[in-house]
């Protein structure tokens, strides 16, 4: 029996309709009163409530599993989340680990991100070999995530037959006021501004499929970098642009001008509480190009990235048909 936790998730709900649909026993991890809502088609999951900064209530939720798929995440760029994102990120990873070992249970896919790879000035393309490099390009969401797979290599150690995979930036159809969906709801605002930096993606079934692939193969001790490619900015807002029949943005801001721009938004964010679309964290990371390199998943797990028009269509016809003009 699989479970995967964050299974609510946008993530999770893909992984978790796949092994479905491969006709998989899965159970379906979440918090009490999270929002189901992306998998409410499928009625016949099974639910269990828990919470993973809660060792006992893993260990009830892990009854009867014999491969957790990790997914459940705090993906925040926030600096005044950052309690909250080690807590979750790395003491929940442990958690986690803690309890598939206790429980003797073999196996443990673990979504990590790229941000967990190392990277410094200068570097430009980064595999699963890449050694971590303690820079001021990492964010503290990419330290929690690099932290977080220290504690799966732990496990490792300890007996457990651990996998990881390192996602992009995930492109999916969903709602998009949360995560990589905000690029989205920027176009369709005809937001004028962008910066000068690119972008690695990855569609959310590919990523799926690598879970399927690294479970059905019972691949073990490895990890696998998730990612299509990896385009400008200004050439990603004009493609989704085009297909919402809307005016890209045109004025660049240059390096300098996007810093400035990220501490006025983190000062207004702290007076009204809001989430700041851009930090500091994040303006300093887009001054380097980085390409996170793909050969392993395609030469070992016989993955074909989709290509980002195909995934493009597929997102911008769901926010077509969700959200008409006069929204």
């Amino acid at each position: 029996m699989i479970a995967i936790t964050g299974a609510n998730g946008l993530l999770g709900s893909y992984i978790l309709r796949k092994l479905v649909h491969e006709q998989k026993t899965v159970i379906a991890l979440c918090r009490k009163n999270s929002d189901r809502s992306l998998l409410k088609d499928l009625p016949n999951v099974e639910w269990r409530e828990t919470d993973i900064l809660n060792p006992a209530m893993l260990q009830e939720a892990f009854q009867n599993v014999t491969t957790v798929i990790h997914t459940a995440a705090q993906v925040s760029f926030n600096p005044r989340m950052i309690q909250s994102i080690m807590e979750v990120n790395v003491e929940g990873t442990k958690n986690v680990v803690n309890t598939c070992l206790s429980q003797n249970i073999p196996r443990l896919i673990h979504i990590s991100s790229v941000a967990a790879l190392g990277r410094k000035k200068g570097m430009h393309e980064i595999t699963e070999t890449t050694r971590w490099i303690e820079s001021d390009l990492n964010s503290d969401y990419a330290k929690s995530k690099y932290l977080s797979e220290l504690e799966v290599w732990r496990g490792a150690e300890e007996g457990l037959h651990v996998t990881v995979i390192n996602p992009s930036l995930i492109l999916a159809p969903t709602d998009w006021s949360k995560s990589s969906a905000q690029l989205f709801q920027y176009v369709w605002k005809e937001r004028r501004f962008y910066s000068e930096t690119k972008v690695n993606y990855v569609d959310v079934r590919d990523v799926a499929e690598m879970v399927w692939q690294i479970y059905s193969r019972n691949i073990i001790g490895e990890k696998f970098i998730a990612n299509a490619g990896a385009i400008s900015i200004k050439a990603l807002f004009d493609q989704i642009a085009q297909r919402f029949n809307k005016k890209g943005p045109s004025i660049k801001l240059n390096r300098f001008i996007v810093t400035l721009a990220a501490i006025a938004e983190e000062f207004k964010c702290r007076l009204t509480g809001g989430t700041p679309m851009i930090t500091r964290q994040a303006a300093k990371a887009a001054k380097e190009n980085f390409y996170f390199q793909n050969d392993k998943a395609v030469q070992e797990l016989k993955i074909s990235f989709k290509k980002l028009p195909e995934t493009l269509d597929w997102c911008c016809e769901h926010y077509l048909r969700a959200y008409s003009i006069n929204k």
